[in-house]
Protein backbone atom coordinates (compact mmCIF):
# COMPACT_ATOMS: atom_id res chain seq x y z
CA UNK A 1 0.00 0.00 0.00
CA UNK A 2 3.09 2.31 -0.38
CA UNK A 3 3.51 3.28 -3.62
CA UNK A 4 0.49 5.91 -3.83
CA UNK A 5 1.20 7.37 -1.02
CA UNK A 6 3.63 10.23 -3.28
CA UNK A 7 0.46 11.59 -4.71
CA UNK A 8 -3.06 12.08 -4.03
CA UNK A 9 -4.96 8.98 -3.06
CA UNK A 10 -7.60 7.75 -5.43
CA UNK A 11 -7.37 6.34 -8.98
CA UNK A 12 -5.39 6.85 -11.97
CA UNK A 13 -8.75 7.26 -14.06
CA UNK A 14 -11.61 9.76 -14.16
CA UNK A 15 -14.96 8.64 -13.10
CA UNK A 16 -18.22 9.78 -13.78
CA UNK A 17 -21.17 9.32 -11.36
CA UNK A 18 -24.19 10.08 -13.26
CA UNK A 19 -26.29 8.77 -16.08
CA UNK A 20 -25.70 9.62 -19.64
CA UNK A 21 -22.13 10.55 -18.90
CA UNK A 22 -19.57 8.30 -20.17
CA UNK A 23 -16.94 6.81 -17.80
CA UNK A 24 -13.57 8.55 -18.67
CA UNK A 25 -15.57 11.84 -18.51
CA UNK A 26 -16.09 14.44 -16.35
CA UNK A 27 -18.87 17.22 -16.37
CA UNK A 28 -18.71 19.54 -13.74
CA UNK A 29 -22.34 20.95 -14.17
CA UNK A 30 -23.97 17.24 -13.53
CA UNK A 31 -22.24 16.68 -10.73
CA UNK A 32 -23.38 20.20 -9.55
CA UNK A 33 -26.98 18.76 -10.19
CA UNK A 34 -26.24 16.07 -8.11
CA UNK A 35 -24.81 17.30 -4.99
CA UNK A 36 -26.76 16.11 -1.83
CA UNK A 37 -26.21 17.20 1.95
CA UNK A 38 -22.73 15.70 3.73
CA UNK A 39 -24.90 14.77 7.21
CA UNK A 40 -26.60 11.09 7.03
CA UNK A 41 -30.28 10.45 7.23
CA UNK A 42 -32.00 8.82 9.95
CA UNK A 43 -34.26 5.75 9.67
CA UNK A 44 -37.13 8.20 10.16
CA UNK A 45 -36.24 10.35 7.95
CA UNK A 46 -35.46 7.84 5.33
CA UNK A 47 -37.43 7.12 2.37
CA UNK A 48 -39.42 4.36 2.11
CA UNK A 49 -38.38 2.23 -0.67
CA UNK A 50 -40.47 -0.74 -1.32
CA UNK A 51 -40.72 -4.62 -0.43
CA UNK A 52 -40.45 -5.67 -3.97
CA UNK A 53 -36.70 -6.20 -5.34
CA UNK A 54 -35.58 -4.12 -8.49
CA UNK A 55 -35.52 -6.65 -11.37
CA UNK A 56 -31.45 -7.30 -12.41
CA UNK A 57 -30.03 -9.03 -15.14
CA UNK A 58 -28.75 -12.69 -14.34
CA UNK A 59 -25.74 -12.10 -15.88
CA UNK A 60 -22.91 -8.92 -15.83
CA UNK A 61 -23.15 -7.34 -19.15
CA UNK A 62 -19.59 -6.79 -19.97
CA UNK A 63 -17.75 -10.08 -18.85
CA UNK A 64 -20.85 -12.34 -18.66
CA UNK A 65 -20.40 -13.78 -15.02
CA UNK A 66 -23.57 -14.38 -13.01
CA UNK A 67 -24.63 -11.66 -11.27
CA UNK A 68 -26.53 -13.41 -7.71
CA UNK A 69 -25.56 -16.59 -5.58
CA UNK A 70 -25.56 -19.27 -5.39
CA UNK A 71 -21.65 -19.28 -5.62
CA UNK A 72 -19.34 -22.23 -5.52
CA UNK A 73 -17.70 -23.49 -2.53
CA UNK A 74 -14.47 -21.74 -0.82
CA UNK A 75 -15.50 -18.01 -2.79
CA UNK A 76 -15.91 -15.05 -0.81
CA UNK A 77 -17.69 -11.85 -0.62
CA UNK A 78 -17.09 -8.35 0.44
CA UNK A 79 -18.58 -4.98 -0.32
CA UNK A 80 -16.87 -1.92 -1.22
CA UNK A 81 -17.82 1.40 -1.02
CA UNK A 82 -15.45 3.24 -3.11
CA UNK A 83 -17.16 6.60 -4.35
CA UNK A 84 -19.52 6.35 -7.69
CA UNK A 85 -19.70 2.92 -8.20
CA UNK A 86 -19.36 3.07 -12.31
CA UNK A 87 -15.70 3.26 -12.17
CA UNK A 88 -15.48 1.47 -9.14
CA UNK A 89 -16.54 -1.85 -10.21
CA UNK A 90 -13.73 -1.57 -13.20
CA UNK A 91 -11.17 -1.55 -10.78
CA UNK A 92 -12.12 -4.84 -9.14
CA UNK A 93 -13.26 -7.23 -12.36
CA UNK A 94 -9.97 -6.65 -14.31
CA UNK A 95 -8.00 -8.47 -10.74
CA UNK A 96 -7.23 -12.26 -11.41
CA UNK A 97 -9.29 -14.64 -9.55
CA UNK A 98 -12.62 -12.48 -8.90
CA UNK A 99 -15.44 -14.20 -10.03
CA UNK A 100 -18.02 -11.62 -10.16
CA UNK A 101 -18.63 -8.50 -9.69
CA UNK A 102 -21.62 -6.15 -9.20
CA UNK A 103 -23.04 -2.91 -8.30
CA UNK A 104 -25.37 -1.59 -5.62
CA UNK A 105 -26.72 0.07 -2.52
CA UNK A 106 -25.80 -0.77 1.05
CA UNK A 107 -25.47 0.48 4.30
CA UNK A 108 -28.67 2.66 4.86
CA UNK A 109 -32.50 2.30 5.43
CA UNK A 110 -34.33 2.19 2.93
CA UNK A 111 -34.92 -0.92 1.06
CA UNK A 112 -34.67 -1.61 -2.57
CA UNK A 113 -33.57 1.91 -3.07
CA UNK A 114 -33.52 3.16 -6.82
CA UNK A 115 -30.15 4.62 -8.16
CA UNK A 116 -32.23 7.98 -8.11
CA UNK A 117 -33.92 7.69 -4.26
CA UNK A 118 -29.52 6.92 -3.52
CA UNK A 119 -28.73 10.04 -5.43
CA UNK A 120 -30.93 12.48 -2.88
CA UNK A 121 -29.07 11.37 0.16
CA UNK A 122 -32.27 10.31 1.97
CA UNK A 123 -31.59 6.63 1.91
CA UNK A 124 -28.70 6.41 3.98
CA UNK A 125 -26.76 3.84 1.42
CA UNK A 126 -23.99 4.44 -0.12
CA UNK A 127 -22.90 3.44 -3.66
CA UNK A 128 -21.02 -0.24 -3.53
CA UNK A 129 -19.79 -2.96 -5.50
CA UNK A 130 -19.92 -6.21 -4.50
CA UNK A 131 -16.65 -8.66 -4.84
CA UNK A 132 -17.14 -12.32 -5.37
CA UNK A 133 -13.60 -13.95 -5.38
CA UNK A 134 -11.46 -16.83 -5.36
CA UNK A 135 -8.99 -16.32 -2.44
CA UNK A 136 -6.90 -19.39 -3.95
CA UNK A 137 -6.29 -17.18 -7.07
CA UNK A 138 -6.53 -13.75 -5.31
CA UNK A 139 -5.84 -13.35 -2.26
CA UNK A 140 -8.16 -11.24 0.09
CA UNK A 141 -5.08 -8.33 1.05
CA UNK A 142 -4.88 -8.06 -2.65
CA UNK A 143 -8.41 -7.31 -3.00
CA UNK A 144 -8.44 -4.81 -0.72
CA UNK A 145 -5.22 -3.07 -1.68
CA UNK A 146 -7.24 -2.83 -4.78
CA UNK A 147 -10.21 -0.76 -2.79
CA UNK A 148 -7.20 1.03 -0.76
CA UNK A 149 -5.52 2.23 -4.09
CA UNK A 150 -8.49 3.56 -6.32
CA UNK A 151 -10.02 6.32 -4.06
CA UNK A 152 -8.88 8.52 -1.25
CA UNK A 153 -10.64 7.11 1.65
CA UNK A 154 -10.17 10.80 3.70
CA UNK A 155 -12.62 12.89 2.27
CA UNK A 156 -15.88 11.85 4.55
CA UNK A 157 -18.95 11.98 2.56
CA UNK A 158 -17.34 12.89 -1.04
CA UNK A 159 -14.85 12.09 -3.23
CA UNK A 160 -13.20 14.84 -5.54
CA UNK A 161 -15.88 16.81 -7.08
CA UNK A 162 -18.76 14.14 -6.15
CA UNK A 163 -20.18 15.29 -2.82
CA UNK A 164 -22.72 13.26 -0.72
CA UNK A 165 -23.08 10.56 1.85
CA UNK A 166 -23.78 8.29 -0.79
CA UNK A 167 -20.10 8.46 -2.12
CA UNK A 168 -18.75 7.64 1.03
CA UNK A 169 -15.89 5.27 1.67
CA UNK A 170 -16.91 2.33 3.20
CA UNK A 171 -16.46 -1.69 3.68
CA UNK A 172 -18.51 -4.54 4.72
CA UNK A 173 -16.68 -8.11 5.35
CA UNK A 174 -18.39 -11.13 5.45
CA UNK A 175 -15.67 -13.45 6.91
CA UNK A 176 -13.22 -12.85 10.56
CA UNK A 177 -9.82 -12.69 8.19
CA UNK A 178 -11.17 -10.27 6.31
CA UNK A 179 -12.45 -8.23 9.36
CA UNK A 180 -8.75 -8.95 10.37
CA UNK A 181 -7.06 -7.60 7.43
CA UNK A 182 -9.28 -4.78 7.13
CA UNK A 183 -8.42 -3.62 10.16
CA UNK A 184 -4.77 -4.13 9.55
CA UNK A 185 -4.41 -2.35 6.03
CA UNK A 186 -6.67 0.50 7.02
CA UNK A 187 -4.28 1.33 10.25
CA UNK A 188 -1.27 0.84 7.55
CA UNK A 189 -2.99 3.40 5.25
CA UNK A 190 -3.83 5.70 7.62
CA UNK A 191 -0.44 5.94 9.01
CA UNK A 192 1.00 6.39 5.77
CA UNK A 193 -1.36 9.07 4.96
CA UNK A 194 -1.22 11.14 7.61
CA UNK A 195 2.76 10.67 7.42
CA UNK A 196 2.57 12.41 4.13
CA UNK A 197 0.04 15.03 5.32
CA UNK A 198 -3.52 13.83 4.47
CA UNK A 199 -6.39 13.51 6.46
CA UNK A 200 -7.29 10.38 8.20
CA UNK A 201 -9.19 7.60 6.91
CA UNK A 202 -12.06 8.23 7.25
CA UNK A 203 -14.16 4.54 6.00
CA UNK A 204 -17.17 2.79 7.16
CA UNK A 205 -16.10 -0.56 8.36
CA UNK A 206 -18.83 -3.15 9.03
CA UNK A 207 -19.99 -6.47 9.05
CA UNK A 208 -22.19 -7.14 5.91
CA UNK A 209 -24.43 -9.62 8.38
CA UNK A 210 -27.12 -7.54 8.77
CA UNK A 211 -26.79 -5.18 5.86
CA UNK A 212 -28.37 -6.16 2.66
CA UNK A 213 -26.70 -5.47 -0.44
CA UNK A 214 -29.49 -4.35 -2.82
CA UNK A 215 -28.45 -4.46 -6.85
CA UNK A 216 -28.72 -1.76 -8.52
CA UNK A 217 -30.87 -1.73 -11.32
CA UNK A 218 -30.05 -1.88 -15.31
CA UNK A 219 -28.88 0.73 -16.77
Amino acid sequence: LTHVVGRRPGPAYERSCHEGVTIGTYTPVMSWLFRRPTTMTTAEDALPGRSTPIPVTTHHHVNGARLTPPWADGTRTAVFGLGCFWGAEKAFWSLPGVISTAVGYAGGFTPNPTYEEVCTGRTGHAENVVVVYDPLVVPTYDVLKVFWENHDPTQGFRQGNDIGTQYRSALYWTTDEQAELVERTRASYDALLREKGYGTVTTELAPADGLPFYYAEPF
